[in-house]
């Protein structure tokens, strides 16, 4: 027997997924263990082996990959414990990290934060001044070296940082993208004075025109390789002990994995991991299911995330901001907040109820979990609406606190805003829903779709409680609640699901369209480059897909749209398709007529990508269907409870999923209670078990 498995560590629980390939499905959920998170992968590995009825060194030894999404890279970030940071930058080009382009305070700000010019403020700058030096040399527009290499002056630079004692070097020179030599000569240089050194390039990092996005991007990955390196190495090492033959492989932003021996040099990749999974857990569904169209929500302990799979495939984005510094990484486009189970509620000083961002992650958790928590969250109020077993999570093995979750809400909500302790978990309940729809309602609107044209999916260990409420104004036609083997480890399914992706990208800033011979020439270039790359993957595969695209923008403008090429071979006709596709999506997004093709357009960065399939076939199987849609077999009690703040609290029947069948329909207000989460059926809404097991609501 051979196995994939899929390991999602999350802020506050490590799920686990594997699939036999031929259909069985298990899943498992613990708590993420900060700092040492591999303590949590190893546990969720064994209660994997133990749902299998085999030891866990027997299932790593008939593991084919194991794809991991890791929390790493961006709590890292965010947070900021990340490795010391020198730079090495073009005379008289240091300063461009600390200027930010004139955008440093709006970067990643909404509409009403930019607004509010008062209040607008750089962040702190991501290395200090006296770790960010320069060395002589200059390469031009068209990569033709101006000015030579002063060898003795990077030696110099170098053992000044070595001597501040930093961890990694960023090397980021001017037009370092149009001819790398210098770059390369940097770092055999670095690697004489201190070989052990983590050196990133930005010609192989971000090889895109704008300086100080490809710089911030390079410091960034120096930030987080080393960590990333000190967490993955000793994680590999541990699964190889215990019998792991295949590779670990690791999520990255744009969907796809890539080996663990390799993520460390693209660390700046695999920020994004964890929100990866979902999306591409949902595309596969989708792909089971027929559907072309899925908004994705996610609700997990930590945030709340939501992304968009058009025509079968996740949108993506060419780039992200965190911490108000551009990251030049392709990556899906995924929208958060943080608004997720374990969301912690106050009341600021205007009166008003908050919720989020700040969560009380998985230690000490939510108030009810009963290990020091004091502060009110989203699973405090769920349990104090009903919404939650009284008998707790995971089966029962996670008790949970009433009395606990109830002096928080009274002590920090309840109390400030004269309400009754029933009356603010609902307030808190009801807040959830409504910053969860409105981040749906920019994310798919503001992408320039319809949301009456898709299908949304919702998943995630708070997803199913919520969904019913957070959909009901988008105009969705359905929900979709992924249960089955799979449930709240919906993101690691997607991870075992995965492909390996690889991307590679060049600045060619130039009029449009441009001779087909040049598109020949740079993709040929590009595409070189993948095979390479995919060569030293060293995992088998069953099909490599090449996908291109290019960055266009009409002239005077600073965004560009990413613009899908045909798969066709290049003719004198190629350029003049591409422009059309361009016009017809910026008309979609900025509305008709937007377009002005007499400004003239310009292409800035050519990008291919590498869609690899592993030979493993990760899919859902089909359940046994019920003799009728009578679900009454599976009613396992009623209890009280409050799903809005009119009607307040009812009997309301719960349903045990263990019982539920294929066509079994059920009428809210029902509960549907799950090992691993619990499915809310509001009044008006018939949630239907489709033949995956899923639980589909509709509004009737």
């Amino acid at each position: 027997m051979s196995y994939a498995l899929g390991i999602d560590v999350g802020g506050t629980f490590t799920d686990a997924v594997a699939s036999d390939g031929a259909g069985r499905i298990v899943s498992a959920k613990t708590p993420t263990t900060p700092p040492h998170r591999e303590v949590g992968v190893m546990r969720a590995i064994e209660e994997i082996a133990g749902e299998l009825g085999i030891d866990i060194g027997e299932l790593l030894s008939q593991t084919d990959y194991i794809a991991h999404g890791t929390t790493a890279s961006i709590n890292a970030l965010v947070q900021g414990t990340v490795a010391d940071v020198g730079l090495i930058a073009t005379k008289g080009h240091r300063d461009s990290i600390y200027i930010m382009n004139a955008e440093g305070r709006t970067l990643g700000r909404s509409a009403h934060e930019i607004q509010d010019t008062l209040r607008q403020r750089k962040p702190a700058p991501l290395i200090p001044k006296h770790r960010a030096l320069e060395v002589t040399e200059r390469i031009d527009h068209a990569g033709k070296v101006l000015v030579p290499l002063d060898e003795d002056e990077v030696r110099d630079v170098a053992r000044s940082l070595v001597d501040q004692g930093v961890e990694a070097i960023a090397v980021c020179l001017l037009w370092s993208f149009k001819n790398a030599a210098h770059e390369q000569r940097i770092r055999e240089l670095i690697h004489e004075i201190a070989p052990d050194m983590y050196v990133t390039l930005s010609s192989e990092v971000s090889p895109r025109i704008r300086e100080f996005a490809r710089t911030s991007t390079t410091i960034m990955n120096a930030q987080i390789g080393p960590r990333l390196r000190m967490y993955l190495t000793p994680l590999q090492k541990q699964l190889e002990d215990h019998g792991l033959k295949g590779p670990l492989l690791v999520m990255q932003s744009e969907g796809g994995t890539i080996t663990a021996d390799r993520a460390p040099e693209h660390a700046i990749t695999t920020v994004g991991s964890v929100l990866s999974g979902g999306v591409i857990g949902g595309m596969r569904m989708a792909e089971q299911l027929g559907h072309r169209n899925v908004i994705t929500t996610d609700v997990g302990g930590t945030t709340f995330l939501a992304g968009l799979i058009v025509d079968g495939e996740p949108v993506m984005a060419p780039g992200s901001v965190v911490n108000q510094f551009p990251i030049n990484a392709a990556t899906i486009r995924v929208h958060t907040i943080g608004s997720g189970g374990g969301a912690l509620a106050s009341v600021d000083a205007g009166g008003n109820l908050r919720l989020g961002p700040q969560s009380a992650e998985a230690v000490p958790g939510p108030a009810c979990y009963g290990n020091g928590g004091t502060r009110p969250t989203n699973t405090d109020a769920n349990l104090v609406l009903g919404i939650l077993s009284p008998h707790g999570l995971l089966g029962g093995r996670k008790p949970l606190r009433m009395d606990l979750a109830r002096e928080a809400i009274r002590e920090h909500v309840a109390d400030p805003l004269g309400l009754t302790v029933e009356e603010a978990a609902i307030a808190i309940h009801e807040v959830q829903n409504a910053q969860a729809g409105d981040l749906l309602r920019r994310s798919v609107v503001q992408a320039g779709y319809d949301p009456r044209d898709f299908v949304a999916y919702a998943f995630g260990g708070a997803g199913p409680a919520h969904c019913a409420g957070y959909c009901q104004d988008l105009g969705v036609r359905e929900v979709v609640v992924p249960l089955g083997p799979v449930a709240s480890a919906f993101s690691a399914y997607g991870l075992a699901a995965s492909d390996i992706v690889l991307s590679a990208e060049l600045s060619d800033p130039s009029a449009f369209p441009v001779d087909h011979t040049v598109l020949e020439s740079h993709y040929a270039r590009l595409e070189a480059d993948l095979q390479r790359a995919l060569d030293r993957q060293k995992v088998k595969f069953q099909e490599v897909v090449m996908q291109r695209e290019i960055d266009l923008r009409y002239s005077m403008q600073v965004n560009e749209l990413a613009t899908t090429i045909p798969e066709t071979g290049f003719t004198e006709r190629t350029g003049d398709e591409i422009l059309e596709r361009f016009e017809e999506q910026y008309e979609r997004i900025n509305g008709s007529g937007a377009g002005y093709r007499e400004a003239g357009v310009q292409a800035i960065t050519y990008r291919a990508r590498a869609k690899a399939s592993l030979d493993f076939p990760v899919v859902l199987p089909d359940i046994a269907p019920a003799s009728s849609s009578d679900p009454a077999g599976a009613l396992r009690e009623e209890r009280h409870v409050c799903l809005d703040s009119q009607t307040g609290y009812v009997p309301t029947p719960v349903y045990d999923y263990a019982r539920l069948r294929a066509g079994h329909e059920i009428a809210g207000p029902a509960i549907v209670d799950v090992p691993t989460t619990v499915v809310v059926v509001p009044a008006g809404v018939t949630g239907r078990v489709d033949r995956l097991g899923n639980l589909v609501l509709s509004y009737q």
